[in-house]
């Protein structure tokens, strides 16, 4: 078994290796990919633009990323995969041999397990729910000639975006090529299950509490589980510490706690700001029927968000840097979707008030 695991890893090593090589001018490109696909696009860029065009969308958005980026945590927990940067240092695969020559950058450092990729895993899902909404909205009982152009072209745009991503993450030595694939294969999965799940859109500020707090017990009673069984499920953060070249490459906000707190504060948030009075009043409102209004709430939002994803909880004290975490992304729907449309609709209506 160990055996043909490294046989797995070396052919990722030579992949890695013959990309760098071969497309090393191609290194700003593989980084911004690297980027744009890191989940928090989704929930501070992508979640304010679908959610006030089309509400549903929105809210399925940010469901399939959570709930993937959540598998995915337990995934990784079960999978114990390597990463290349530091199993090409780490192994003694290349005794006999010269070891190949990988180069890190500041975004390869990544501290949890490697299988699945949750960047694959993250834009397989959230671009595919983009992709069947967009075709959804526009499709009509016989499809047109323009419906099947916009259907190839928006197909041949995703695939084309998940594989600029699985090649940007083997390119940056953050992920073998099989960990891309299952990664791409089950967000896939994940944001296909959620086309036939409708309870998420009228969902409780109860149902959105126990649904957090299952996926926290479960995650935690994971963890203690497998640390009572003898298996440390942070080996790989000393694995990071050691190999990343550059200690300042190594971030907290890439430990699996992390992850699974900014998600779960992003699906309480959510939960929060749908059953809010503030939402009611102002989204549910006359208001919020207005193009307007909405376009209005969106560029706000964006602006906003953009500004509050600049502010970075302090990360000396680990536990204090997961509860602000935990908060800050609760914020980040809560401010898209009550507090700043909210805030709008009051403003917009003194205007009126004052022109009459």
């Amino acid at each position: 078994m160990e055996e043909g695991m490294n046989i797995l890893y070396d052919f990722g090593i030579q992949s890695t290796h013959y990309l760098q090589v071969k497309y090393q001018d191609s290194q700003d490109w593989f980084i911004l990919v690297s980027v744009i696909a890191d989940l928090r696009n989704a929930f501070y860029v992508l979640f304010p633009i679908w959610f006030h065009l089309q509400e549903a969308v929105g809210i399925k958005l940010l469901w399939v990323a959570v709930i993937g980026d959540w598998l995915n945590l337990v995934f990784k927990w079960i999978l114990f995969g390597q990463r290349p940067y530091w199993w090409v240092l780490d192994t003694d695969y290349y005794q006999n041999t010269s070891v190949p020559l990988i180069k890190q950058f500041p975004v390869t450092c990544e501290t949890g397990p490697g299988s699945p990729s949750g960047h694959a895993m993250g834009a397989a899902g959230v671009y595919y729910v983009m992709v069947t909404s967009t075709l959804s909205i526009f499709r009509r009982k016989k499809p047109t000639y323009i419906f099947q152009c916009l259907n190839v072209i928006l197909w041949l745009g995703y695939w084309a975006v998940q594989l600029n991503v699985c090649l940007s993450r083997i390119y940056l030595a953050a992920h073998f090529p099989h960990q891309v694939v299952a990664g791409v294969l089950s967000g896939l999965a994940v944001a296909e299950t959620f086309n036939h799940i409708q309870c998420i859109y009228n969902a409780r500020l109860k149902k959105y509490f126990f649904i957090t707090f299952f996926l926290f017990s479960f995650a935690i009673g994971l963890y203690l589980l497998l640390k009572g069984l003898g298996v440390d499920l942070l080996w790989t953060l000393e694995k990071a510490k050691r190999w990343c070249q550059h200690p300042e490459w190594v971030h907290i906000d890439t430990t699996p706690f992390a992850s699974l707190l900014k998600n779960l504060g992003t699906l309480f948030g959510l939960g929060l700001a749908l059953n809010s009075t503030m939402y009611k009043e102002s989204c549910k409102g006359k208001s919020g029927k207005s193009l307007r209004f909405r376009l209005s709430c969106m560029a706000t939002s964006l602006v906003v968000l953009h500004l509050f994803d600049s502010l970075k909880p302090p990360s000396k004290i680990e536990l204090i840097f997961y509860v602000l975490s935990f908060c800050k992304s609760a914020t980040v729907p809560l401010a898209s979707v009550s507090l700043i449309p909210y805030c709008l609709s009051r403003f917009l209506g003194q205007s009126h008030k004052k022109s009459l």
